[in-house]
């Protein structure tokens, strides 16, 4: 678990240094089939694509997992919308079953199965619940116009093996002073003392421009060397109709981010609307929890 918590928060304080754009060319090797890339797609379907004389170049600052070589990863391999190569430990990423098990006011309240779990956090009105209510379609989380209703640790088990946990979030402006303090302190206490935390999915809005408080947290979650995944929301809109497309918000976000990191870290766009990128992040996250499962000690 610590090795993967290396891979997904590779991090330097305090000297920058800019990323590097990976140079991978297309080969021979067949694309995922979405959510479970145990069963490839029928070769007939991408023929065409392999008989091409010149290999196509990819120039992207991409998140290459565990068992994959720089040189071998092909253009077929990246998510969608992402920055994320899928690899070995990619598995069936279906959610078949869904149900809430409890809220904590406490870490140490929380369950002690030892089933993984991932940490999903960002600003109280990042759209956290609704991502929780698409990734599972159904409307298992609750959804409020008030920012800042999620106060406590809730755990949802996932197809009975793991867990989805809805982290209350930060930087509500209407929230007490001793409110604020009190989420910093047991939102932290859960972080540095969950063994079974897989990685954290930050969440981003993606219709306003990049806010000092994101940059903040993953500032914080990088010096503590905690994995974490940036899932950009809300990339069907834009606030007012006047603000920056989500596409050039993303873009300037990784801007000021990656000068923290010696590699990029994994990013992801979704809606949860139009489930834009539902099927891929399940499937990144299959990758992350297999690994942890055939690597933890």
């Amino acid at each position: 678990m610590l090795l993967w918590r290396c891979l997904t928060s590779s991090i330097s304080w305090p000297r920058p240094s800019l990323l590097t754009a990976a140079s991978v060319f297309r080969g021979r090797i067949p694309p995922y089939n979405r959510l479970n890339p145990c069963k490839p797609i029928a070769a007939g379907r991408r023929a065409a694509s392999f008989a091409a004389p010149r290999p196509e170049l990819v120039r992207e600052a991409l998140f290459v997992p565990p068992g994959v070589a720089k040189e071998n990863v092909t253009v077929g391999m990246v998510l969608p919308g992402s920055n994320i190569v899928v690899g070995p430990y990619a598995g069936d990423a279906r959610i078949k079953h869904a149900d809430f098990v409890k809220s904590s006011s406490r870490a140490k309240d929380c369950p002690k199965d030892d089933r993984p779990e991932f940490a999903i956090i960002g600003r109280s009105n990042v759209g956290k619940s609704s991502l929780i209510n698409a990734l599972v379609r159904q409307d298992i989380a609750l959804t409020s116009k008030k920012p800042g209703k999620t106060q406590l640790i809730n755990h949802f088990l996932i197809n009975k093996s793991w867990y989805i946990v809805d982290l209350p979030g930060y930087g509500f402006a209407h929230a007490s002073e001793s409110a604020r303090m009190d989420w910093s302190s047991f939102t932290k206490g859960y972080f540095q003392n969950r063994d079974t935390l897989v990685a954290v999915l930050l969440l981003v809005d993606a219709s306003i421009p990049p806010q000092q408080i994101d940059l903040d947290c993953a500032n914080w979650l990088g010096r503590n060397n905690i994995g974490m995944t940036f899932v950009f929301t809300k990339c069907d809109k834009t606030k007012g109709g006047k603000g920056s497309r989500p596409a050039d918000n993303i873009k300037q976000f990784q801007e000021l981010i990656k000068t923290c990191y010696r590699e990029p870290p994994p990013w992801i766009m979704t809606s949860s609307v139009t489930g834009l990128g539902r099927d891929e992040l399940l499937l990144h996250m299959s990758q992350l929890r297999n690994f942890w499962d055939n690597n933890e000690e």
